[in-house]
């Protein structure tokens, strides 16, 4: 029987709500989706619960329009910032000889019992890395295997109550039920990531407006993950602060010649903050250069995060970039230079039926993510946010190798607020770039939206 899911991302600079059908054979149709800029929300976490619930509503709303469907509960994702991560064991004994999902259910829940988890956090998830069938390492799927002894070590992601109940509390006071809650950077994973490079070993950034999340997937399980307060709008205050200008000005700048390849000479004409009837020239090298020096600093801190986790020799299939951050023309080549050589692909969305022209930027990652973590798109075993243990066999369709059609383009629903342009200042006619494919549609929805 096909159910209809609601997904809300909740990022620092946006939220994002799709509806989709999931169909028996496990086929996702999306069927609406909207837009609103993100409230009372700083760093991904929540500050002011009336004004996110506000825009929860506002987004939520707007996909219902589009979708014509009426959800009451919806699957959300949390920031990575204020978590923790720890790894943990549990073994137990196989009675019958045979291992059921009965004994993977009580490895698990062993193993979750035995991790010191402070009493202030919660348990995201529970993610088997390591199943020991009697003394053989490594087991993919234990299930049907005969043994006498079952181990599991797990990577348990753990967040405050405090943080995980404002966020229920926000998307409650928008009329919507919490039905599960996953890491924005573990659902970006789901939708951009192959099954090859989650066996070879990959780290995944997700670089949005306020922040960067990272996760090392390593033979198809999550081991390391951890969260930078960095993100675009940093770039923002930077430029505004360098050029004097105010700040919807700087982001003008940053949309429209932001870019780490070789700079020009070229001059603009911009207002000084706190006078904008006087303007001033402010060379496009001065642009590059501020750019190039926060970017450079946000990816050798990230770099230094891999070095840490103790996995950098484990991640053969190299790096992933994906979010609205990684939209920035020159960043995968200063990446590469920044991780010592190591390969890096910039990552866009799975493509999937009736999926909106939209949807398809990198910014949407965490979003489409959710959609496919509800057809059970996740790791083979995991113990959720509810205390239920998952399994991507809940479902009789393979997860993997869904033939996705394309649709036509559907235009993505958005408040009004976010139609609002500046009209203080005229810049210069924004410059030709070699690889940007998009159409018109796109570009102003991406300089409406300040979805960067």
């Amino acid at each position: 029987m096909s159910k209809t899911v609601l997904a809300i991302d909740i990022g620092s600079t946006k939220i994002c709500a799709i509806i989709a059908q999931i169909g028996d054979d496990d086929s996702i149709q999306i069927t609406g989706a909207g837009t609103t800029k993100a409230q009372g929300l700083k760093k991904g976490s929540i500050t002011n619960i009336e004004l996110a619930s506000k825009s929860i509503k506002a987004a939520v709303s707007d996909a219902k329009r589009v979708s014509g469907s009426d959800v009451k509960s919806a699957i959300v994702t949390i920031s990575g910032a204020y978590t923790k991560s720890l790894n943990s064991n549990g073994i137990v004994n196989i009675p019958n000889k045979e291992i059921s999902l009965k004994e993977i259910e009580r490895v698990m829940h062993t193993s979750l019992y035995n991790a010191n988890i402070p009493s202030e956090y919660e348990v995201l998830h529970a993610l088997p890395f390591n199943f020991k069938v009697d003394d053989q390492d490594y087991i993919e799927d234990p299930l049907g295997m005969n043994a006498s002894r079952l181990e599991v070590e797990t990577h348990i992601i753990t967040t405050q109550k405090s943080n995980l109940s404002n966020l229920k509390k926000a998307v409650r006071g928008a009329g919507i039920e919490v039905e599960n809650v996953v890491l924005s950077g573990y659902a970006s994973s789901i939708a951009t990531l192959n099954e090859d490079e989650k066996e070879l070993g990959v780290a995944i950034i997700d670089m949005g407006g306020n922040t960067s999340n990272i996760s090392i997937h390593a033979g198809n399980a999550i081991r390391y993950n951890d969260f930078l307060g960095v993100g675009s709008n940093h770039v923002t205050s930077d430029l505004s602060m360098a050029l004097h200008t105010p700040l919807n000005i700087a982001d003008s700048v940053k949309l429209n010649y932001g870019s780490l390849l070789t700079p020009s000479n070229d001059l603009i004409e911009l207002p000084i903050i706190g006078d904008e009837n006087t303007t001033h020239e402010v060379s496009l090298e001065v642009v590059h250069n501020v750019i190039f020096a926060r970017v450079e600093e946000t990816l050798m801190i990230l770099a230094q995060f891999i070095d840490n986790s103790g996995l950098k020799d484990q991640i053969g299939a190299g790096i992933v970039l994906t979010g609205g951050f990684s939209k920035m023309e020159g960043i995968r080549d200063l990446a590469v230079a920044t991780f010592g050589s190591i390969p890096v692909r910039l990552a866009r969305p799975a493509e999937m039926d009736g999926l909106f022209d939209n949807l398809r930027e990198p910014e949407f990652s965490s979003a489409i993510g959710l959609v496919m973590y509800s057809k059970n798109a996740f790791t083979q075993y995991e113990i959720d946010v509810n205390k239920r243990v998952r399994h991507s066999n809940e479902s009789p369709a393979a997860q993997s190798k869904i033939d996705f059609k394309s649709e036509p383009e559907i235009p993505i629903a958005h408040s009004t607020e976010e139609e609002k342009q500046d009209t203080m200042v005229t810049l210069p006619s924004k410059k030709e770039k070699s690889n940007d494919e998009a159409s018109g549609f796109s570009k102003f929805w991406n300089w409406a939206t300040q979805l960067f």
